[in-house]
């Protein structure tokens, strides 16, 4: 099986990986935000399948969701990107690190999209801020004839808005102090396996998480240092409650799902989209899963997504070209 460009590149796997190696991409491409800061697109699956376009959650990146997206590969036209200061994007700016930023790059991100792989129908599939993002961008000018959102930390005004800013608050700070530097890869997977919030991810995907959000230092011989630095991520969190407040899901002009973590779960990261809603949109959630449920049960995730991917004619070969009216409205 093949391994990982970040490996290739000094970052080893180490324990278990359980299978958790990414194949190599199909194509590489380098675009650019608009004030000039590269974005790396990443082509992966069927180039003849309808296309899905993935990111991430602050502070992740987006084949740190391998054990997710590669149940679709066979399927789908996969493009992949990391946001600024992610990934596999060098680190810049401090300043230019923000959620307004990340709309805009994001409005970049779809023409170069169709630029270098050629235009047809695309379905937003987002995770966390990455799913923000996307409803802050649909509400600007779109770009998707679909969304699929995996626990959008999205709130309405009130007991539940102000809950959030409680937790964007404590996950700042929490954030700014996180250690940033380790002497080798394994160190940073045990704190990984130790936190209560990774505590239902699938065997290997720690290791995974940490191949794909660390770079190695002098070559690798000065031990690895997070991809996004721990400010970078705590400032995105200094911004999460004036987003989900502004993060309007149930007036979006395209087919939108919803896919939550189980409300009930103790220590989920995040909460998800407010439940008074459930009534305005598609709406549903994973039983047992925490805010990281593509990482948890990422089959159960594919098979909600795809039940509505059907619905909207855009769920596999013979769907290219058949999408139905409804999901011809983009976003």
């Amino acid at each position: 099986m093949q391994r990982s460009s970040l490996s290739e590149n000094g970052v080893e796997s180490h324990g278990d990986s359980s299978g958790w190696e990414i194949s190599e991409p199909l194509a590489v491409y380098e675009t650019h935000g608009p004030d000039h800061a590269p974005i790396v697109l990443r082509r992966h699956g069927n180039p003849e399948g309808p296309r899905l376009v993935l990111s991430h959650a602050n502070g992740l990146a987006a084949d740190s969701y391998y054990p997710f997206w590669s149940l679709l590969s066979h399927r789908f036209d996969l493009v992949l990107y990391d946001f600024r200061n992610h990934g596999w994007n060098p680190v810049g700016d401090l300043q230019e690190h923000n959620i307004s930023t990340f709309v805009r790059d994001n409005a970049y991100v779809v023409r170069a999209i169709d630029q270098y792989f050629g235009a047809k129908p695309r379905v937003g599939v987002f995770h966390s801020l990455s799913a923000v993002t996307a409803v802050l961008q649909a509400a600007e000018e779109g770009g998707y004839s679909a969304l699929v959102l995996f626990d959008p930390p999205t709130c309405a005004h009130g007991r539940e808005s102000q809950d959030i800013r409680k937790m964007a608050s404590r996950m700042a700070e929490k954030a700014r102090h996180r250690q940033d530097r380790f002497e080798t890869c394994e160190e940073l997977t045990e704190i990984l396996l130790r936190a209560r919030a990774f505590e239902r991810l699938l065997p290997g995907v720690a290791d995974l998480i940490t191949r794909t959000t660390v770079r190695p230092v002098g070559g690798g011989d000065a031990g690895y240092q997070l991809r996004c630095p721990c400010e970078y991520e705590a400032q995105i969190f200094d911004q999460l409650y004036d987003s989900a407040l502004a993060a309007d899901i149930k007036n979006l002009s395209c087919p939108t799902k919803i896919i939550g973590a189980d409300p009930t779960v103790p220590f989920s990261f995040l909460p998800s989209v407010d439940l008074g809603d459930m009534v305005a949109i598609d709406y549903d959630f994973i039983p047992g899963t925490t805010h990281f449920l593509q990482l948890e049960r990422p089959a159960e995730c594919v098979a909600l997504m795809l039940e509505f991917l059907k619905r909207c004619g855009l769920a596999g070969i013979s769907g290219v070209h058949r999408a139905t009216a409804r999901c011809d409205a983009a976003c």
